[in-house]
């Protein structure tokens, strides 16, 4: 997307000379402009911008967007603390995924990229005009500096990359990635995704004196490269940033009609109810709905009824695709290893009646950890995932082979009286015994759980569960808390049941090991929050991570999405396929909005004449 960073002739020719068993990447394989895990890129090399911005999208003003909890770090790369929102604007990456073609990765801080047939090894050549928002160019040592920080000091980042073996500045302005296994098709895809942090920043002192440490936590203003720079924050309340007019993207066809507002600020709210007030009283602009009965019930007031606020839905096929979600009980605890106590659970989790009573009817139940996605498993196994499935047959439930998943429906009294039936039949199997009111297992204790909560908002979910399972002799607690909290406490695993989930990506790859894998499970830092260490779900993560072709892929995140669906690892629940949007009357967007995503605040911008009859934020 940038101009070609070339070495002369002459320094290449004694490169080479100098290290003859490093292989040129870029004679092994062609350089890309862009590359997509699933198809061709949709924009050719030289493309002038995104199709879904505005070119002339003015700049200017200022829009305000509210954040739950809090923070106390800028380091970006910690496992520990609460990272403030937004550092994302300040910090850039390699490569750059367009809102419209999800699946593919483009030149940005790298211009471009090479591999060799086999992908044992990738090489970024980094674009001659990026540089940091002192002036200094970004340099292969920034990215490598970068690499080894990341995979050093986060333990997450240092599994996510563990199949690379080494990196090197192979040329001026190029860095090799190389691998310690072949055919992962989705390495060089990741590697684009990673920070890049100024080397020289963080190795200098700041405004005292005082030597940097990447080390630890910091609220020292950052500098990165991005297309904002943070400008000042209230510990812990809010932040803002200011963009950069300097910023060395904003020609390029992956920065034009894109970060239009001169500032954005984020105000931090611990509680949601009291974040609502404040959008109410114009506190900040932009409100995305997360509860039915609000959304149907609690935009009454002036600003909603005169039209300076407007409610919006954005219907969206592929929002929240992806997702799954729901009730999550911690596996390492002992009640909750027998996969029929699970289903049982699930059993007693009636999507009908909440739909009905709480949501207007405005939900779908989740079916998948891919719903909505091509990847979700449907009907039974064949063809090559039946193939996959058979090769790990001694090691998956047997149902995989037999059965569709399907939820359990309720939604009146007879269809949930057949379910609890049918679960009590499940709990008997595995060892219980109803006694009067109480379930309880052979020693004579019943079985019971808390659900933790992060604040109040699936509470009434969570409560309508507890009576059905009440009603079988299991005793539910529910306890909400605050968010700091909740992260605290699902970080060290001091939980029996959560209500969570995971979003998943358009192209499946090495992040399902630390969604789901076995040595993820006794990570605290990772994402297998309830502790899901599995042989079966194992193998099949390895023939995602390493699929030939998208034929290949397909099959096995399928495969992979049966397992878990017939594992019962979580109690699914619901998800919207559109966005629910309030916002005060001071921006514009351009006609077209991209396909996967509204595009806010990234294509919108500020505008003025709307602002002057809404009224000017402050």
């Amino acid at each position: 997307m940038t101009p070609i960073l070339r070495a002369s002739l002459l320094a290449a020719a004694l490169l080479l000379a100098a290290a003859p068993a490093v292989a040129d990447p870029a004679q092994n394989g062609e350089w890309h402009h862009a590359t997509s895990l699933l198809g061709a890129p949709k924009y050719p090399a030289g493309f002038a911008h995104f199709d879904y911005v505005n070119v002339d999208a003015p700049k200017g003003g200022l829009v305000r967007l509210d954040e739950q909890g809090s923070f106390d770090t800028f380091n970006p790369i910690l496992p520990e603390g609460e990272p403030a929102t937004g550092l994302g604007l300040v910090y850039e990456t390699l490569t750059e995924t367009p809102l419209d073609d999800t699946n593919a990765s483009y030149g940005h801080v790298a211009e471009a990229w090479a591999y060799p047939p086999d992908i044992s090894s990738t090489t970024f050549r980094l674009n001659a005009r990026a540089k940091w928002q002192d002036g200094q160019p970004i340099t292969a040592a920034d990215v490598i500096w970068s690499f080894e920080k990341q995979t050093t000091l986060n333990p997450n980042l240092q599994q996510y990359y563990q199949d690379v073996s080494k990196v090197e500045e192979t040329a001026p302005g190029e860095v090799t990635f190389f691998f310690s296994t072949t055919n992962n098709r989705e390495l060089p895809t990741i590697l684009g995704q990673m920070l890049v942090l100024p080397k020289h920043w963080w190795e200098g002192t700041d405004a005292n004196g005082k030597q940097r440490d990447i080390g630890a936590s910091t609220l020292e203003l950052p500098m990165g490269s991005g297309p904002y720079k943070m400008k000042e924050y209230a510990a812990g309340a809010s932040i803002t940033y200011e963009r950069d007019p300097n910023w060395w993207g904003a020609a390029e066809p992956i920065g034009i009609g894109q970060y239009n507002f001169d500032l954005i600020r984020f105000e931090y709210f611990r509680d949601l109810d009291v974040a609502f007030e404040g959008f109410k009283g114009d506190q900040f602009d932009w409100w995305l709905e997360n509860r039915a009965a609000r959304w149907a019930n609690s935009y009454d007031f002036p600003a909603a009824q005169d039209g300076r606020v407007i409610k919006e839905l954005f219907p969206n096929s592929y929002m929240d695709s992806g997702v799954m979600v729901g009730f999550m009980p911690n596996l390492r605890i002992d009640k909750f290893k027998d996969a029929r106590v699970r289903h049982a659970l699930l059993l007693a989790f009636d999507f009908e009646s909440l739909n009905k009573t709480l949501f207007y009817d405005q939900y779908e139940r989740v079916s998948s950890y891919f719903f909505g996605l091509p990847f979700a498993s449907k009907g039974l196994p064949a063809g090559q995932e039946l193939e996959i499935l058979e090769a790990v047959k001694d090691k998956v439930p047997p149902e995989v082979f037999t059965s569709e998943y399907v939820s359990p429906v309720a939604g009146d009294p007879a269809k949930l009286r057949e379910n609890l039936r049918q679960a009590l039949a499940l709990l008997t199997e595995a060892g219980y015994t109803l006694n009067g009111n109480q379930l309880v297992d052979a020693g004579g204790t019943q079985l019971s759980f808390e659900i933790l909560l992060n604040g109040p908002t699936i509470e009434p979910v969570a409560t309508a569960w507890q009576t059905n399972l009440r009603s079988i002799g299991i005793e539910a607690s529910i306890r909400p808390v605050d968010s700091a909290e909740y992260i605290n406490r699902v970080r060290s695993r001091d939980f029996e049941m959560i209500y969570s989930g995971w979003s998943q990506s358009m192209s499946p790859g090495n992040e399902q090991n630390f969604f789901f894998g076995s040595e993820a499970a006794t990570d605290e830092n990772s994402a297998n929050y309830g502790g899901i260490a599995d042989p079966g779900v194992d193998a099949l993560i390895d023939r995602i991570v390493f699929a030939k072709d998208r034929d290949e892929l397909l099959a096995a995140t399928a495969a992979l999405d049966r397992v878990l669906l017939f594992n019962y690892f979580v109690i699914p629940s619901y998800t919207l396929r559109n966005e629910r949007v309030a916002r005060w009357d001071r921006f514009s967007h351009p006609d077209k909005l991209p396909e996967f995503s509204i595009g806010f605040p990234q294509v919108w911008w500020y505008d003025e004449a709307k602002a002057a009859k809404t009224g000017v934020a402050q």
